[in-house]
């Protein structure tokens, strides 16, 4: 795999002294000396744009019919829309959808109407992308998740048969929680009827259903303060709804939580794939555009967002999981945010975009960026 380094600046609050970013991985490496340069790696032939900044803490996004992308946040408690009128790769329209609401990190669109977590229920706005400038009052949908006084992730998307997947994650570093915290459920946004789908998780906001078998995979992250290596970030498959992922007894293959005994007869599905500890795998997509080389096609993009309890950092890129016959073969690094022991940015989500780029978030600095592939490079590989 062929790699190019380029410096881009950035100043100490985060922003671009710039105008804009480009970085295109098939150009001979260039630098910019500066005192406040930094490097960002891309796979030969990718290109990473910035599509939009000054966002905050922004953390997962979702994509309207239209293309408009909506982006949630965490502390901040905005939802933002962005737009791309002339779809040169760039936002050029922005909204402030709302503001004040308690952590809508989760985000799901379906139907015309945007869907968002805020407190201990979910909301809808209707028909949103024709009232971006004065969207109505957002309704009630579901009320049944946990209170907020205790942290936890959370993220949403919607099946194929238009049932809103949650999942929701442990309120503890590691801990026996009540359910429905640490699992995957099922919400019929009409009855409110729900059901489970995963249980015994720790932090998954990544999920996402392969195109090719219409299985859910998602991410989950391990516990923290076991040392630097273990236990690893895990990536599941559901083949039957309902099933134990193992939290809090076991983590990834074979890590035995000392603190808590595991019930007899617990049946517990190891992961699909370990990744290394503490690189914090919190998005996650199937890539289904066409722009991107071939054998991207329908593989697994994960945004790791990087490692904090660890002496030395790891994470901080986006990484392509390659599949076959429904086993993952090996994991490859197509855009890397570290410089070194520096976090040039802290990716948290990765969707598809309208023209078959990537849509990256993230939540160290407030910006959008836009991964692409050059198609003159393509056509090349392809003669």
């Amino acid at each position: 795999m062929q790699y190019s380094r380029f410096r881009s600046y950035f100043n100490l609050g985060g922003k671009f002294a710039c105008a804009g970013l480009m970085l295109l991985g098939l150009l001979p490496t260039s630098s910019v000396f500066a005192a406040q340069s930094v490097m960002i790696t891309v796979t030969k032939g990718f290109g990473l744009s910035l599509f939009a900044s000054d966002l905050g803490d922004i953390k997962q996004m979702t994509l309207g019919d239209d293309g408009t992308l909506f982006v949630g946040s965490q502390k901040s408690g905005t939802v933002y829309a962005l737009v791309d009128s002339d779809q040169n790769g760039q936002v050029d329209k922005r909204y402030l959808i709302a503001r004040g609401l308690e952590y809508p990190e989760a985000l799901a669109f379906h139907d015309g109407a945007l869907y968002v977590t805020e407190e201990d229920r979910i909301i809808r706005f209707e028909e949103i992308e024709s009232r971006l400038r004065r969207p109505g009052r957002a309704r009630e949908v579901y009320s049944n998740l946990p209170s907020l006084d205790k942290k936890y992730s959370r993220s949403m998307r919607f099946d194929s048969d238009d049932r809103l997947y949650v999942s929701i994650g442990s309120p503890c570093n590691v801990c026996e929680a009540a359910s429905p915290f640490s699992s995957i459920i099922a919400i019929d946004v009409d009855s409110g009827a729900s059901e489970q789908i995963a249980l015994g998780l720790r932090s998954v906001t990544g999920f996402d259903w392969s195109p090719e078998t219409n299985k859910l995979w998602f991410a989950d992250l391990g516990r923290n303060w076991m040392g630097d290596n273990i236990p690893a970030d895990e990536i599941n498959r559901v083949e039957v709804k309902g099933s134990h992922y193992g939290f809090p007894y076991l983590h990834g293959n074979d890590v035995v939580e000392p603190a808590y005994d595991m019930p007899k007869n617990l049946n517990v599905i190891v992961p699909e794939f370990e990744l290394p500890a503490h690189v914090a795998p919190t998005g996650l997509s199937f890539y289904r555009g066409e722009q991107f080389p071939e054998r991207y096609h329908n593989q697994i993009f994960v945004a790791e967002n990087g490692s904090w309890n660890r002496s030395s950092k790891v994470g901080y890129q986006i990484v392509m999981l390659e599949i076959e016959d429904d086993k993952v073969n090996k994991r490859e690094t197509v855009v890397s945010f570290l410089d070194g022991e520096f976090p040039v940015a802290r990716p948290f989500d990765v969707i598809n975009a309208p023209d078959g780029s990537m849509y990256i978030s993230d939540d160290l600095k407030g910006n959008i960026y836009r991964l692409f592939y050059n198609t003159a490079e393509q056509s090349q590989e392809s003669n």
